[in-house]
């Protein structure tokens, strides 16, 4: 054992609780070593230091592997000493060897999370909470900083877009925070399902009462704006089979309506739900379909 309360020694039996499970909430950091190893000796020091300059941000989870050989089977271990880190259950880095100091920061600091990141998360833990009050007042207070950062505005325009209840104000508020975001952080299916979301969701808002839309399109099948409206505020309930169900209607029936904007919805709710989601595996299959 060491005297660092950022060191501990780890079995195969509290594996388990000491490394996966604690890694759901600090990054650790497994140094699979053995006595007789000349090098595991010279690493261990500055694996301590390294700990104890993080003051526990980092836990170092030492694995004797003559002892545990059935964790260095499980981990494929060839050479010590081995060092890999733990990151929500998973690992996320390694390396053999002996490393220099700087270098094994380096990669230290990768998975730990900064300021930004361990607000974020508590904005999140508020949120599902049911506290989105606190966690929107959270955000807003770090966006107000002289230089606020690209994922604070993220996760305020997406608390914003996945409020069912968000009035025109919200909406335009989200979309100029997307707006404002660097050419880098403005990319990626994230950004553009959000985007999606929030169309839907101002259309919704302007959509009349569904019971006059579905009256509308019974009187006429092929009025595309009613369909629309209708798959917006379904959308917006959580019927999202239905909404794509409309939506598909207009594709079939009229690809040249706004720009062929129930293809784009449709591309964007597959998205929205995940691309493995059924819904979206299935619509995916209909909408090919429909195309061709």
């Amino acid at each position: 054992m060491t005297d660092s309360n950022y060191v501990r020694d780890v079995s195969g039996n509290a594996f388990q609780a000491q490394v996966i499970e604690k890694s759901r909430d600090v990054l650790v950091l497994v140094d699979f070593w053995a006595p007789w190893c000349g090098p595991c000796r010279a690493l261990a020091p500055v694996l301590q230091r390294l700990a104890d300059s993080y003051a526990g941000k980092l836990l170092v989870a030492k694995v004797n592997t003559d002892v545990e050989q059935a964790l260095a089977v499980q981990y494929q271990i060839r050479g010590i000493p081995a060092v890999k880190l733990f990151r929500n259950g998973g690992v996320v880095g390694e390396f053999v060897g002996v490393q220099p100091e700087s270098v094994i920061k380096s990669l230290i600091d990768r998975f730990i999370p900064d300021e930004v990141d361990e607000l974020i998360q508590k904005s999140s833990t508020l949120l599902n909470d049911g506290d989105s009050a606190q966690a929107e007042a959270l955000l807003r207070g770090a966006l107000a900083r002289e230089t606020p950062d690209d994922r604070v505005k993220l996760e305020l325009a997406k608390l914003l877009g996945d409020d069912p209840t968000a009035n025109g104000a919200r909406i335009k508020e989200a979309r100029a925070l997307l707006d404002s975001l660097s050419p880098a952080s403005a990319e990626g299916t994230a950004i553009a399902a959000l985007k999606v979301r929030l169309d839907l969701l101002d259309a919704a808002l302007k959509a009349p009462p569904s019971p006059d839309l579905e009256r509308a399109i019974e009187a006429t099948p092929g009025d595309s704006m009613a369909r629309y409206q209708l798959a917006a505020r379904l959308f917006v309930t959580g019927d999202y089979g239905s909404a794509m169900d409309q939506l598909l209607d207009i594709v079939r029936r009229d690809r040249t309506f706004r720009d062929d904007i129930a293809r784009t919805t449709l591309v964007g709710i597959f998205q929205v739900l995940g691309q493995q989601h059924p819904l979206s595996i299935k619509y995916r299959t209909q909408l090919a379909r429909a195309l061709n």
